[in-house]
């Protein structure tokens, strides 16, 4: 019996084995909504045999996306074409779940076959927000420090897109707190350089993140999973560190979260990554065992072998799947095979099932 083919439960949600497709920004939509690309997309990977099937970064605002091309749930008018996403995938066999998130600083960019850096006035960019006033670097945005109205307004927007995501028949959110944007910019003193009580001491740079997981649980059932990405260390001296990640994710637990997806780095320009497979599992594996919370591991997991070798040995609950899964959207269907684990597969695909 393979690890990685197990059934693996969140409250009331049962996904039929522990790989899920990771959020993968797309910079396909317009005005935030939904399309054809984002059905075949998502759709294809829940065909080919995926767990759990999270959307791209879900913009919760206008002013939160990355760029002017990012998906978007902040108005009633982008519910439909999700529903019709989310339908496709459940009747897939997989969960529909998304990720709701807000740029912060990283905001008001280009997309990346563009160029990099801010995205100009004249092209549609806008104001980017982030704690205090300091930019990624000397060619992405200049951001404001948010006002205590802008912050309410951020909870605000997380809660009603939560809600709107509940509407258009998602069965799990993720709060996007990784990766150098809004919410992990509070977390960072190398980006969070409040006086106020959203910044200094560790309770307070954690305050937002807990006060948005606050805000989405009043609207999101309780039957449901509530999913938190974190960046485990900002890899450069100064910032955000692992120690903080295992005491935030105790902390999230007690607040109604259900599993925190460990990826890391992203906020400071300076990072240094040592690259390699599995090198972010660590961050899951220790989350796991100190903070007693279920994870999920990210980062260069390629092989079956590798997948089922992370939950076989409890280094993680589930593994979470992306520059792989856009290489072979059907890699759970071979993968079943290659570690012998007799799964369906799709009827209309059942002439094609390899056999021993």
């Amino acid at each position: 019996m393979s690890n990685l083919f197990s059934p693996f439960s969140l409250r009331e949600v049962v996904f039929r084995n522990r790989i899920a497709v990771s959020p993968m920004c797309e910079y396909s939509s317009d005005d935030g909504f939904a399309n054809d690309w984002h059905l075949v997309h998502l759709g294809s990977r829940a065909v080919g045999g995926a767990g759990l099937v999270l959307t791209e970064a879900a913009a919760v605002s206008p002013e939160g996306r990355i760029s002017i091309n990012d998906l978007g749930i902040w108005k009633k008018e982008h519910i439909p074409m999700l529903q019709r996403i989310t339908r496709f995938i459940a009747a897939q066999g997989a969960v529909p779940g998304i990720q709701l998130a807000h740029a912060g600083r990283k905001a008001s960019t280009l997309r990346p076959w563009e160029g990099s850096g801010t995205l100009p006035a004249d092209k549609g960019g806008w104001q980017a927000v982030a704690p205090s006033a300091i930019p990624f670097n000397d060619v992405y945005p200049m951001p404001v420090a948010l006002t205590e109205t802008g912050i309410r307004k951020v909870l605000d927007d997380f809660r009603e897109a939560a809600a709107r995501a509940l509407e258009a028949g998602f069965q799990v959110v993720e709060i996007h707190a990784a990766h150098g944007y809004l919410l992990h910019n509070f977390l960072s003193p190398l980006s969070n350089q409040r006086t106020d009580e959203y910044g200094g001491s560790f309770e307070n740079r954690i305050r937002l993140l807990l006060q948005t997981v606050e805000a989405v649980r009043t609207v999101w059932p309780e039957r449901y999973p509530l999913l938190v990405r974190i960046s485990a260390t900002d890899w450069a001296e100064g910032g955000w560190n692992l120690g903080e990640s295992v005491q935030l994710a105790a902390l999230l637990g007690n607040q109604g979260v259900d599993l925190i997806d460990c990826s890391s780095g992203g906020l400071a320009a300076h990072q240094h990554i040592k690259v390699g497979p599995l090198y972010q599992t660590p961050f899951a594996e220790k989350i796991r065992k100190e903070a007693g919370i279920a994870t999920g591991a990210v980062g260069m997991i390629t092989t079956a072998e590798e997948a089922e070798s992370i939950i076989a040995e409890g280094r993680a609950d589930m593994v979470l799947m992306a520059r792989e899964l856009l290489r072979s959207p059907y890699f759970p269907l071979h993968a079943a095979h290659t570690l012998e684990a007799h799964i369906p597969w799709p009827i209309q695909y059942e002439r094609a099932r390899m056999r021993k």
